[in-house]
């Protein structure tokens, strides 16, 4: 593997250059908030052992899988310093001001963004009107704001004694990318799901770009917080809760299980799928079948489908 050349010099590799380590350029990357670069040798010459510093240091793949995993910070600022949740974009902002559970208390919005929302009527909220820069700065390159900013408090979670026994909850094992939880957030509030289970680790922010992806859904579907979920699924099973988990290496299909409320329909992230502890606390397995040469979905798809066949087979 060789290292990038440069105009009008000859390649050479960096020195302690490796593939596993990266580029020099990355190493100084990783070192970009103030901290000295690491050195392999002390002054003298001779092997210098790792300091407490070395290990606080992070490569920038160590970074990515942090964020990947929901384990690291997000580029997305997507709360304020003094704790309030920012949450941008026409629908959530709209539907955030008509949520009379929303602690609101302040909104940024250019003047055509203003005009968007109040095209509805009068805003409960005095618009400050600013230049679209000034919302950029407060969020990450690619959030698409449209032109509205809005600083709330967090929504208060449920308990589980509150989720109602004549509704369907959907349960989410583990699944941390913000897009797909907030696309089937905004299945649930399509399907009048009566509340979202997540762990209080491994789960997104539930605002942000989960906010953005969910158009408006975050305001209309509670969430439930968790800390062991195979725990919470017993508490609910207790409460008469079917628990249906689905597994593509089910032996039924989701279309053979008799269904009756309340119930708990059980997802797992994309590639592991549901944890075995999970699975093993669920009521019954089921599968979707497909027919087509492509056998698995995104998650936040097979979400709506499996939301769409039960509420189906429960009307009947």
């Amino acid at each position: 593997m060789k290292a990038p050349r440069q105009p009008g010099r000859k390649a050479t590799p960096s020195p302690g250059w490796s593939p596993l380590a990266g580029s020099a350029r990355h190493r100084d990357e990783g070192n970009a908030e103030g901290s000295a670069p690491r050195r392999a040798e002390s002054d003298d010459g001779s092997p210098r052992k790792k300091t407490k510093d070395d290990w606080k240091l992070k490569s920038p793949r160590r970074k990515f899988r942090e964020q990947r995993d929901g384990r690291g910070r997000s580029s997305e600022q997507s709360a304020g310093d003094d704790g309030l949740h920012l949450l941008y974009g026409i629908h959530s902002v709209r539907e955030a001001l008509r949520n009379p559970r929303r602690s609101l208390k302040r909104l940024l919005a250019t003047e055509n963004g203003a005009l968007r929302l109040q095209e509805d009527g009068p805003l409960p909220l005095t618009p400050t009107i600013v230049k679209p820069d000034e919302i950029g700065r407060r969020l990450s390159a690619d959030a698409v704001h449209q032109g509205v900013l809005l600083e709330a408090e967090p929504l208060a979670p449920i308990s589980l004694t509150d989720i109602p026994k004549s509704t369907i909850v959907l349960a989410l094992d583990q699944v941390t990318d913000p897009h797909n939880v907030g696309a089937i957030l905004r299945s649930c509030a399509a399907f009048n799901v009566g509340a979202l289970l997540i762990t209080e680790r491994h789960s997104p922010e539930v605002t942000g770009v989960l906010a953005k992806a969910a158009s408006g859904a975050l305001e209309h579907v509670p969430f439930a917080v968790v800390r062991n979920l195979s725990d919470a699924l017993e508490k609910l099973k207790g409460r008469g809760f079917a628990c249906i988990g689905l597994d593509s290496e089910a032996e039924r299909p989701i279309g053979d299980v008799a269904m009756e409320r309340p119930l708990v329909l059980v997802m797992g992230a994309e590639g592991k799928g549901l944890r075995q502890k999970t699975r093993e606390t669920c009521t019954v397995l089921a599968r979707l079948d497909m027919p087509g040469a492509i056998k698995s979905l995104n998650v936040s798809n097979a979400a709506a489908i499996a939301l769409y066949a039960v509420t189906t087979a429960l009307s009947k």
